[in-house]
Parts: C-alpha cells; sequence; structure tokens
C-alpha cells in the first residue's frame, strides 16, 4: 500500500501524542487523534494543527488503518477492549512499560512489553516505533543540519514494518527497522539499550 492511501489515528493526547499531532500536522500528513474525555476536550490542543490533524471520538479514530498508541502502558487494555478484532490493522506500539513513581521498567516476567501489547490486539500488525524518545525531543524538528533524527521501528510483520517506517520518513525521521519483536523490540522498550537516546543518522 502507498503511504499517500493510508488512514492513522492517535489515540492519546498526553506529551506523546500531542508531539506527534505536531508533526503529522508539520509534514502535512493528515491524521485524527482521540482522547477518553472526547473530541470537545481537545478542541484548543488541535487548533494548532487543524486542518491536518482533527479530533474525533476514540470509536471513530479505530476505523484508520494505522492505529498509534500514545496512551499509558496501564491503559492498553481499554484500547484493545473497544474492539472484538483488530484484524487488518497496523497497531503502533508508542507505550513504555514504566513503573512509577520509581520510574523503572515494569516487571512483565521477561516478556517484552510489545508482546504483552500484541496479546490485547487480536489480529492485528502490531509495530513497536515512537517510544524511544523523550517527547519534547519528539516533538522538535526532526531534520538537523547534520541528518535527520533516528526513529526505530520493530515488528513480526515486514509488509506492517514497511508501513511505519514509510510514516516515520513522511514525518522527517531516519527510520531504523530492528527485525522481530523479541529482538528489536527488547532493544527499544524502556530499560532497553536505545531508550532516552537522541541519535542522528548522518546525511
Amino acid at each position: 500500500m502507498r503511504r499517500h492511501l493510508m488512514s492513522y489515528a492517535i489515540i492519546g493526547s498526553g506529551a506523546i501524542g500531542g508531539a506527534l499531532a505536531k508533526q503529522f500536522a508539520r509534514n502535512n500528513v493528515k491524521a485524527v487523534i482521540s482522547n477518553r474525555r472526547g473530541p470537545a476536550s481537545l478542541e484548543a490542543a488541535v487548533q494548532a494543527f487543524a486542518p491536518t490533524v482533527s479530533a474525533v471520538k476514540t470509536s471513530d479514530a479505530l476505523d484508520a488503518e494505522v492505529i498509534i498508541l500514545a496512551v499509558p502502558f496501564g491503559s492498553v487494555g481499554e484500547v484493545a477492549k473497544l474492539r472484538t478484532s483488530w484484524s487488518g490493522k497496523v497497531v503502533v506500539d508508542a507505550t513504555n512499560a514504566i513503573e512509577f513513581p520509581a520510574f523503572k521498567p515494569l516487571d512483565l516476567g521477561g516478556r517484552p512489553s510489545s508482546d504483552v501489547v500484541a496479546a490485547q490486539f487480536k489480529g492485528a500488525k502490531l509495530v513497536k516505533a515512537f517510544n524511544t524518545l523523550p517527547a519534547a525531543v519528539l516533538a522538535d524538528e526532526p531534520r538537523q543540519s547534520e541528518g535527520h533524527r533516528t526513529i526505530f521501528v520493530s515488528g513480526d510483520h515486514a509488509d506492517a514494518n514497511e508501513q511505519v517506517a514509510s510514516l516515520a520518513t513522511s514525518l522527517g525521521f531516519a527510520p531504523i527497522t530492528l527485525g522481530r519483536l523479541g529482538e528489536g523490540g527488547l532493544l527499544q522498550q524502556f530499560g532497553g539499550p536505545l531508550t532516552m537516546h537522541s541519535l542522528i543518522k548522518q546525511r
């Protein structure tokens, strides 16, 4: 599928969701954004991003082909329960499994956090991406004088990885595909060696 035919939704309007909305608007890539409080709560926030990014009800946002989870890790199940089947969807896991207030990785019994997410989105092609940068860096202009800021992409479906890498490129990032969730996903997840590093891919 060509990138311009894809439809995109951001679920969650916190720091990460807001940073992504800014990048979609900056690069003129259409998307919708939703949160649990409803579109009226987002009116002021999306004013700056209109008409490229618009606020909708979460039930409508889930009609998109590519759905970016920008909710707290503990709220993933709430979103997953909104549909019985996620077949045909690419779900982008931008979450981080963090235990607060200790700010340490949640104990998931050795499972990659994306495996925990993927198990809840039955039928979806899950891709881990957009989770390794702090929100302020994610919102910043990714095209730097020396190159492009990197975004890591991991997933068990090559076609879905390619679609998300293509989106990252459209947003001005340099995607680096790391392979499967059990490998690349582990490197990317919170506490892994690739979190919180802002790396620039040289021109």
